[in-house]
């Protein structure tokens, strides 16, 4: 740490647990996942096996409390995480994201202690997987346009509705998801549930073929007459937007992660080859126009890495964080579209293969710019608070 870092009391270092926790699911990534990711991607199925092996592990839980079944850590463990499994994988890196961050974290935040009980140790160990529903085929960036409606009927609430876009739908037990419950106008009238699976009127619909993150599980949640008991309402009626909008300030910040790793990753295999193919009688990457795109790359990352870590940091010491979170997500997003590119620039025609991987990595990174808020929301979450 330089003498201004210190003078000003600033410590940028990872405590020893936080580097223990890198160095182990670094060493799980590339000798588990990295082997199954293009599999993985060829078929679009998500290997159930890690998720056996990330729950012996404790990931599946990193941020959640021990008296709730999870690792006890802090946000920027969680983060370092996701990085390093999409350093490898982006589904992996996203199916876990969705769980923790989206399928679980809310409930233990937000929800009542009764819920806290009946639902996050077995999100949190891993026993069950989590998912989260807020988008539908006419609410997407417009969230405040959800059109599922639940009534309330005695003891119980009658869900009906569609949630397109759903990560881990199929491979989920315990799903929170949004809906109408009154008539308010704009966002006001929207509640949050949280549904099991087994639910009576609930059914999965289409599985979703995508371009990137193909091994990470999508399809549309079907309600129709869903009776959801009363208590599983999150919250009080009307404040499931306001709920579902912290999550995502939460969630943005491990995109932000993924789409760091993705671009660690593809930069990693753009150095290598550089360093490894010649022309001209020399190393690639001795030549401008490579090493250039190389340093171009490194710059980017590291000043991600930076924006990914503060707003984590940020979130643990209990400060605003909202306004990082976005501009995290939105940079390394945008990042990692480009040093993904330029990896497959670099590969030349063997980039444009499956072989060398890159152009997996190009494709996962597309989907950081568009989930959990487009880079268009990103910007205008940014400038609202710029101008409040």
């Amino acid at each position: 740490m330089n003498e201004t870092a210190q003078a000003a009391g600033l410590n940028f270092d990872l405590t020893e647990e936080q580097s223990l926790l890198r160095e182990t699911v670094r060493r799980f990534a590339e000798e588990e996942v990295a082997p199954r990711a293009m599999e993985m991607d060829r078929t679009a199925t998500f290997d159930m096996s890690l998720w056996e092996q990330m729950k012996e592990l404790g990931l599946t839980g990193v941020p959640i409390s021990e008296e709730y079944g999870g690792a006890g850590m802090d946000g920027l463990s969680y983060i370092l995480t996701v990085e390093e499994l999409a350093r490898v994988c982006g589904s992996t890196a996203l199916t876990l994201a969705a769980h923790v961050s989206l399928g679980t974290y809310p409930i233990f935040a937000w929800g009542s202690d009764d819920q806290r009980r009946r639902f996050v140790p077995e999100l949190a160990s891993g026993e069950k997987l989590g998912s989260f529903g807020l988008t539908e085929p006419n609410a997407g960036s417009d969230s405040g346009g959800t059109q599922s409606r639940a009534v309330r009927k005695g003891d119980k609430y009658v869900l009906n509705g569609t949630k397109v876009f759903i990560t881990n739908a199929n491979i989920g037990h315990t799903f929170i998801v949004t809906a109408k419950t009154s008539d308010e106008p704009g966002s006001r009238g929207i509640s949050a549930f949280i549904v099991e699976k087994h639910y009576p009127g609930f059914r999965l619909g289409q599985k979703l073929d995508k371009l990137g993150t193909r091994g990470s599980d999508w399809a549309e949640l079907i309600f129709e007459d869903c009776e959801i008991p009363v208590e599983n309402l999150v919250g009080e009626e009307g404040e499931g937007f306001k709920l579902f909008m912290k999550t995502l300030d939460g969630g943005r910040i491990s995109i932000g992660a993924m789409a760091l790793g993705l671009a660690q990753g593809a930069y990693e295999r753009a150095l290598k080859y550089a360093q490894e193919r010649e022309t001209f009688g020399k190393p690639i990457a001795e030549h401008q126009a490579i090493g250039f795109k190389l340093a171009d790359m490194a710059v980017e990352i590291a000043a991600a890495r930076h924006l990914v870590y503060h707003a984590a940091r940020l979130k643990d010491a209990g400060r605003p964080f909202g306004s990082e979170a976005a501009m995290a997500k939105l940079f390394a997003s945008e990042v990692a579209m480009r040093v993904t590119s330029n990896a497959i620039q670099v590969h030349g025609g063997y980039g444009y293969s499956t072989e060398y991987e890159v152009e997996r990595f190009w494709r996962d990174a597309k989907l950081c710019t568009i989930g959990e808020g487009t880079s268009e929301i990103q910007r205008l979450v940014i400038s609202r608070n710029l101008t409040r």
